[in-house]
């Protein structure tokens, strides 16, 4: 065979299992290849065709139900995926699920050693031991992992890789219970995050644990509350702290003592001011990683941050009652660690019903500009107190100012000098006090469709601040409807550029939401009075062939597919969907075990060729009310596949033949 005959072949093995290249390409792989070639009395061979991918489609699966039990105590997947090429022909995968551990496993600590994964750890990096249970005393492990990002690292080399090295960064949101079964430890322990150094095999795509490294975070004061993660254009872990501690109730705040205690061995050491806000992990080479936290995006419920392709604008989720959007503009792209706050006022028309097609206008409020390391300062220095002055009851006084925050009606007063400290450090008190619309509940996850300049952001449910007449509710904030949906709402917001805050200020980005307007919504099951909750025969109080509680956002480009992740107490199990932004199809791609959320969503359109889906699931066996009639028969199942209860899978979405591809072998 001739060497020129043999390099083309090796180019067309190597560009049919390359990203597809984009539809306005002026070159394909077939184009490129007839242009190579050797002089004038090199051999002739016909240009070879190559496949490109043209598009991706899921079959939903049922709801598994007690017909077979086993499927409801696991991860559970009957789906398909097809692919198929613009020369017509197509590929389908069968689809499953594989974890790489269950946490409390011990894996591989990259040294020849063993590591608790999941395992807890103090701000000296001591083992945190659960001792609830005398003469049975065990690390601390997790059994909520919850956001992954799937990363390369250029030149990366760890030993133990025989194919291709991949990291997948992990986080652990909490623990539920101590092993004693009564202790809840909910925000009670600082929440680990792990590197995982994953072997691509690079025939089939199969991802192998080679390496578990828990990520020093002594030097960010410990995290708290890590939930939704994503991965930042520039391929580090962005990740997160929801609930920020309120620091003007922080001496009766007995789970944030109790926080404090086992991160420093002190009640009292731990600052209110740490926490709240984003923290980014960067992975070295070697499978290791440093973290730093970006103290100037607002200290807010952080869920999920999205950074637009502009690498500089970040739309953040908001966790709370009362919460908003917000958006962060840095100064440098892939930097976060300067910039400016904005929070969005809503305007006339919002609306969770799709069907309405109707989008409701946002203006931005600047709130301020900073650096991360003069608000991290201020942190260090200043008490709630110093910034401004909080009453609970009307202090009949024209200086103050009436604000809704986290459900409850307050009366706020900005001591003088102090408004950057507020907008970095009581960014919720601030932004009620500044006008914006502090209107939303539970704002989980956002993503972002580059191609159409569209954002998603999802509202696990749509109450209590939401409904008009509640309490929490603040008239004339434009967020505002007339009756509640607890199954929730995805939201889809346009972007532009071009854009002027509220007074007048150029905003520095082409990628600013400018309306908001509902994209999927969950489907209550009502009593016969319209109003009250009522569960299917399985003990659904949401439609189950629908969304509900939506949370984990990802969008792939390629796949032009929303993927969407419930944390649903109206689901007995909890679902993976994908829904295509083009076709409108919505399919089910996956149930979590009873009692569980799906958690942990990340959708990787390529890495070395290969397509994943990321997947973890946290607490299974959670009952609730919903769980009546399956907990009996399901409790014995899901203590068996998982610990007892105090162990949740993290792992990927595999398929057979071999991994995904979304172009031609």
């Amino acid at each position: 065979m001739s060497q020129t005959l043999l390099s083309r072949r090796k180019a067309l093995q190597f560009l049919s299992g390359a990203p597809m290249l984009p539809i306005a390409s002026a070159f394909s792989a077939s184009s490129l290849l007839a242009a190579c070639g050797g002089g004038d009395d090199a051999p002739i061979a016909p240009a070879p065709v190559a496949k490109n991918y043209v598009s991706a489609t899921f079959t939903s699966m049922a709801a598994p139900t007690l017909a077979k039990p086993a499927d409801m105590a696991t991860m559970f997947m009957a789906s398909q995926m097809k692919v198929t090429f613009d020369d017509k022909s197509e590929q389908s995968y069968d689809l499953s699920y594989q974890p790489f551990f269950v946490t409390g496993d011990e894996v591989s600590d990259g040294k020849g050693g063993k590591i608790l994964s999941g395992g807890y750890f103090d701000i000296f990096n001591n083992k945190i031991i659960d001792r609830t249970v005398s003469g049975q005393e065990r690390h601390f492990f997790s059994d909520s992992p919850d956001g992954t990002s799937l990363l390369t690292v250029p030149n990366a080399k760890v030993d133990g890789v025989k194919g291709q090295p991949v990291f997948a960064v992990v986080q652990f949101e909490y623990t539920t219970w101590a092993q004693d079964g009564k202790t809840d430890m909910y925000g009670k322990l600082p929440s680990p995050i792990a590197v995982l150094t994953l072997d691509q095999d690079q025939s089939t795509g199969k991802l192998s644990l080679v390496k578990y490294h828990n990520v020093d975070t002594s030097k960010v004061h410990g995290l708290w509350i890590t939930c939704g993660a994503s991965l930042s254009p520039w391929g580090t872990h962005l990740s997160s702290e929801e609930y920020e501690p309120d620091a003007f109730s922080i001496a009766s705040n007995t789970m944030f003592q109790d926080y404090s205690q086992n991160l420093y061995g002190d009640k009292t050491k731990a600052n209110p001011y740490h926490y709240g806000h984003m923290p980014e992990v960067i992975v070295n080479v070697d499978g290791t990683a440093t973290i730093k936290k970006h103290f100037c995006m607002g200290r807010i419920s952080h869920e999920l941050v999205q950074v637009m392709p502009d690498q500089r604008t970040a739309l953040m989720g908001d966790d709370a009652t009362n919460s908003a959007y917000f958006v962060f503009v840095a100064d440098k792209e892939k930097d976060l660690s300067s910039g400016t706050l904005y929070a969005a006022k809503v305007g006339a028309g919002f609306s969770i019903d799709p069907a309405a097609k109707s989008a409701a206008p946002l203006t931005w409020i600047k709130l301020g500009s900073a650096t991360s390391a003069e608000i991290e300062n201020l942190a260090n220095t200043l008490k709630p107190t110093d910034i401004m002055t909080v009453s609970k009851t009307d202090p009949s006084d024209a200086s103050y100012t009436k604000i809704v925050s986290n459900g409850k009606t307050e009366w706020i007063k900005i001591n003088p000098g102090m408004d950057k400290a507020a907008a970095f450090l009581e960014t919720h008190r601030y932004a009620a006090f500044k006008g914006a619309s502090l209107g939303f509940t539970k704002m989980e996850g956002t993503t972002v469709n580059a191609k159409d300049k569209i954002a998603y952001s999802a509202l696990q449910n749509v109450q209590s601040s939401m409904v008009a007449g509640n309490a929490a509710n603040v008239p004339g904030n434009g967020v505002s409807v007339p009756k509640q949906l607890v199954a929730g709402v995805v939201m889809a917001l346009n972007l532009k550029g071009g854009q002027k805050d509220t007074t007048g200020g150029a905003i520095n980005s082409e990628w600013m939401p400018v309306d908001t307007a509902p994209l999927l919504a969950g489907e209550d099951l009502l009593d016969t009075d319209g109003k009250t909750l009522k569960g299917d025969a399985l003990g659904n109080t949401a439609n189950p062939n629908k969304i509900a509680n939506p949370d984990n956002l990802k969008f792939s480009e390629k796949m032009r597919t929303l993927f969407i992740g419930e944390d649903s107490g109206q689901h007995v199990n909890n679902f993976m969907w994908a829904y295509n932004v083009d076709t409108k199809q919505l399919s089910r791609l996956l149930s979590v075990p009873a009692g569980g959320e799906s958690t942990g969503l990340h959708a990787v359109d390529e890495i070395n060729g290969w397509t994943y889906i990321m997947s973890n699931f946290q607490h299974a066996g959670d009952w609730g009310g919903i769980h009546a009639s399956v907990k009996t028969q399901l409790d014995p199942l899901i203590k068996a596949n998982y610990k007892d209860k105090f162990g949740s899978a993290v792992g990927y979405i595999t398929a057979s033949p071999a991994q995904m591809k979304l172009s031609a072998k």
